[in-house]
């Protein structure tokens, strides 16, 4: 009965983060770029009862007598699947069709990525640079900052399919700027670290970055301007969900009064 008291409890305190994920992405469905996270499972210890397992012919069974300890969360892994592309009208927006995450520069010089491509052109001194609304500076193939002088008319500038900046000159014609959004690949997405605001980190999970352009084994994302990608969280398999968790909780904390009302009775045998 005690070992029923333990296990009711892990699966209380599992169900508990299961909860904890499925309100996250339900108060993210909003959320731009944002990428739903499923929770993992997995069985704890198995006690055995007995060593050996024989009939009254003294025969061993084919079985043996084991039973489980409880359940523990052994992930919450982030599904990266593509979102609903969401028509904006703004030339700064940009939606990533394919596995590509976009190069942001962090105050700390490293780099960060992100499926959210609501970008902004902060002003400079000697022209603008496209950057996050946070303020951090979007990347190019290259890795440097995408900057345009005080030259440019932005209102001429239009982005390619694959991300390169074009600009319409004085005769009408479309000529390119030979700068390219950034964007980056990784053989392990659901390993990244994550941080607020929809930004992601390479982790020894996630394994080195690969970039687009540059590596010959990649295929090459898509570029949509004046769209943004919508959170992959459907609202139906959360609320399922939602509903499963409660009900398994419910179960749980059944199986704790079980036990202790056994408990009792068998303090109150005399």
């Amino acid at each position: 009965m005690v070992r029923a008291l333990w296990t009711g409890a892990s699966g209380m305190n599992a169900q508990q983060v299961s909860l904890d994920n499925i309100a996250n992405n339900l108060a993210n469905v909003n959320t731009t770029g944002f990428k739903k996270q499923n929770t993992e499972f997995a069985s704890l210890l198995y006690q055995k009862l007995q060593r050996k397992q024989t009939d009254n012919n003294g025969d061993p069974k084919p079985v043996i007598a084991q039973v489980g300890t409880g359940v523990r969360v052994t992930s919450l892994t982030s599904v990266f699947t593509q979102g609903i592309m969401q028509e904006t009208g703004n030339n700064t927006d940009f939606c990533v069709e394919g596995k590509g995450l976009f190069r942001i520069l962090m105050p700390n010089g490293t780099e960060a990525y992100t499926r959210n491509g609501n970008f902004q052109f902060s002003i400079e001194s000697d022209g603008v640079t496209l950057a996050t609304v946070d303020g951090y500076p979007v990347l190019d193939s290259d890795g440097q900052l995408i900057h345009f002088g005080e030259e440019y008319n932005m209102d001429k500038i239009s982005v390619d399919q694959y991300g390169g900046f074009n600009y319409v000159d004085e005769d009408g014609n479309q000529v390119s700027l030979g700068i390219t959004i950034g964007l980056a690949q990784f053989n392990n997405p659901a390993g990244l670290d994550k941080l607020s605001d929809s930004y992601f980190i390479e982790s020894a999970n996630s394994g080195n970055p690969r970039y687009e352009g540059e590596d010959g084994g990649l295929t090459i994302s898509k570029i949509h301007a004046q769209y943004l990608e919508g959170s992959n969280v459907q609202t139906v398999d959360e609320i399922v969900n939602l509903i499963t968790t409660q009900r398994a909780y419910e179960m749980s904390s059944k199986v704790i009064s079980a036990a202790d009302e056994m408990m009792q009775q068998a303090n109150n045998l005399r």
